[in-house]
């Protein structure tokens, strides 16, 4: 390579097709998989983060799996040197990155360069705002954000508490709003980024039989193991897809046909979520129709790619 080192980044919402695509490519151009996902850094979380199978990483070698326990946390900050790590290491050995997920905020990240303020957890201030949201609700925390910070504000769901919570946070204990402190330097590399689709109704459906796939594998048993561990249920890891759903059925007898109605409900909701995203940090992505792409061409595609790069 004569000029910025390659990397090539496959993204798109959950249940997809992303890590078969991804092993299949990784086998054919000697690459390696970076996990952009924020569940899967989990460790003892496998089944019900659709975790990459131990077979498959003994194909192709994945980084960025099983970073933390359940109970520990992985700033953005953190993941994100992590992944500039490890596409460092295998650059220095020869191999290409592939940058692999469905976390929008992780590849972002990474592919923009963001400067993350590096701000310490306050508990006690997460606490007392987490009882705001509690008490007042959800749009209530957020508007207090858009009072401090309106540019924070409007990129951030007002659902999703926890990231309300986190820029609060860091402008009440800077003093300056976080949007202010989010600048960006793209890193040196050369990237393309491939993202995967399919009709909505088609992709809902997927997601839907992946579910009870997980299921027949023993998602039910894995959070039974999570909870005899001591994991308590209201950890932000416990609030992934499936878990938080299948734990009440588990701890307080709620009908199990109920409980996967609201994580197939809740999935569905993700994966709108997840294109809200992606559409609004679309910076060249390439898109792909599951249902028209043929692994063969696609892989064609990225070599050509690749040489274009020498």
């Amino acid at each position: 390579m004569t000029g910025d080192p390659p990397l090539i980044v496959i993204l798109g919402p959950t249940a997809v097709g992303k890590t078969a695509l991804a092993i299949e490519l990784a086998l054919a151009i000697g690459g390696e998989i970076i996990s952009a996902d924020s569940r899967q850094i989990y460790r003892f979380m496998d089944i019900g983060t659709a975790k990459p199978t131990p077979e498959q990483r003994q194909r192709v070698p994945h980084h960025l799996l099983d970073v933390v326990n359940p109970d520990e946390n992985l700033a953005l900050a953190q993941f994100q040197r992590l992944a500039y790590a490890a596409i460092r290491d295998i650059l220095n050995r020869e191999r290409i990155p592939i940058l692999v997920g469905g976390t929008g905020q992780y590849l972002t990240a990474v592919v923009e360069g963001w400067r993350i303020p590096e701000v310490a957890p306050n508990r006690a201030l997460r606490a007392e705002l987490e009882a705001f949201a509690a008490q007042y609700g959800a749009l209530a925390l957020h508007q207090r954000l858009a009072q401090v910070d309106p540019a924070a504000a409007r990129a951030i769901d007002p659902r999703n508490v926890r990231r309300v919570v986190r820029a609060l946070e860091v402008c009440l204990e800077t003093g300056q709003p976080i949007s202010n402190l989010q600048r960006k330097q793209p890193p040196a590399y050369r990237i393309v980024q491939h993202g995967l689709t399919l009709e909505r109704a088609a992709l809902y459906r997927r997601a839907d039989d992946r579910l009870d796939d997980m299921l027949r594998q023993g998602f039910l048993e894995e959070i039974r193991q999570l909870l005899a561990r001591g994991y308590d249920p209201h950890l932000p890891s416990m609030s992934g897809l499936g878990y938080r759903q299948l734990i009440p059925h588990l701890l307080h007898g709620q009908p199990l046909g109920e409980a996967l109605a609201a994580a197939r409900h809740a999935t569905h909701d993700f994966i709108r979520r997840q294109y809200t995203w992606f559409r609004g940090h679309d910076s060249g992505i390439l898109w792909h129709n599951m249902d028209d792409l043929a692994a063969n061409r696609f892989i064609e595609a990225v070599e050509r790619w690749l040489r274009e790069q020498e």
